[in-house]
C-alpha cells in the first residue's frame, strides 16, 4: 500500500542515536553506526523521530510500504519491557542472573483508537464488528464500554473538529472493502455536528464494492439511548 513513512539520509546521519530514542514504536535501530529502519510495519509515519535528529537526516516520504501494524508494535514493546524488567521466576534468589524470557500473552487493550491513527489494513479488523464512536459519546454515556463496546473493535472520531475528513472516508472504505469487517456500528450524540460522522460512513459505503451492515445508535445529551436502527 502507498502511505507516508520515514526516510533516513545515511550520508547526513552521524550516528548519535537520538532518533532511536525518539521512536517509541521501535522502527529505528543503530546498525554499524547509522540509524536504520528495521521494519516498515513498526513505523506509523507520524515523524516523532524527526525533531530528535540534529543533522536533519530524517524526513517523511509517501511511497509503497508495508502497512503499519500497531499490534506488532505493542508486542515488540512488551518484549523490550520484559528484557529490561524481566518477570521474577519461581525458585530464583534475588540478584540471580538466570533470567528467562516470558513471551507476551494476548493484548487486552486496543491502542490506538483514534481513526486518524488507525491502520485500516490491520489484522484486528479481519472479521471484526467495529464500533465507530463520536468522541463525546464515551464521556456522556455511563457504562459506555459494557453497553456498546463489548466484543467490538473501537475507532473514534469527531466530524466537526478533526481535519482531513476525506482520509477518514478512504480508511472506512478500506475497512469495508479490504480488511473484511463484518459490521459497523456508529454511535453519535443527538447534536447537529455528530450527523457528519454518519455522512462519512454513507460516503464510504457508496464507494465500497463490499456491502457491510451499518447500525446507527443515537444518544441524548444526557447519555440515554434515543434510537437504534440498522441503516438500509
Amino acid at each position: 500500500m502507498k502511505r507516508t513513512i520515514v526516510k533516513i539520509d545515511e550520508k547526513r546521519c552521524n550516528g548519535c542515536g537520538l532518533c532511536v530514542t525518539g521512536c517509541h514504536e521501535g522502527a529505528l535501530q543503530m546498525i554499524d553506526g547509522k540509524a536504520v529502519m528495521v521494519s516498515e510495519i513498526y513505523c506509523d509515519g507520524l515523524g516523532a523521530c524527526i525533531p530528535e535528529c540534529p543533522q536533519g537526516a530524517i524526513s517523511l516520504e509517501e511511497r509503497e510500504a508495508e502497512a503499519y501494524d500497531e499490534i506488532a508494535v505493542m508486542e515488540l514493546s512488551s518484549i523490550r519491557k520484559k528484557a529490561v524488567n524481566p518477570a521474577p521466576v519461581a525458585g530464583l534468589q534475588p540478584g540471580s542472573t538466570d533470567v528467562r524470557f516470558v513471551p507476551p500473552g494476548p493484548q487486552p487493550v486496543q491502542f490506538p483508537v483514534q481513526l486518524h491513527l488507525l491502520n485500516p489494513m490491520s489484522k484486528i479488523f479481519a472479521g471484526a464488528d467495529v464500533l465507530l464512536a463520536a468522541d463525546c459519546t464515551a464521556y456522556a454515556a455511563a457504562g459506555f464500554h459494557s453497553r456498546f463496546l463489548t466484543d467490538k473493535v473501537l475507532a473514534i472520531a469527531c466530524p466537526k473538529l478533526d481535519s482531513n475528513r476525506e482520509a477518514y472516508v478512504e480508511k472506512l472504505v478500506m475497512m469495508m472493502e479490504s480488511s473484511g469487517i463484518e459490521t459497523l456500528t456508529v454511535i453519535i450524540m443527538e447534536v447537529p455536528c455528530c450527523s457528519g460522522l454518519m455522512e462519512l460512513v454513507r460516503l464510504a459505503r457508496e464507494r465500497s464494492a463490499r456491502y457491510v451492515p451499518v447500525k446507527k445508535i443515537v444518544l441524548t445529551t444526557g447519555g440515554a439511548l434515543k434510537s437504534e436502527i440498522w441503516v438500509q
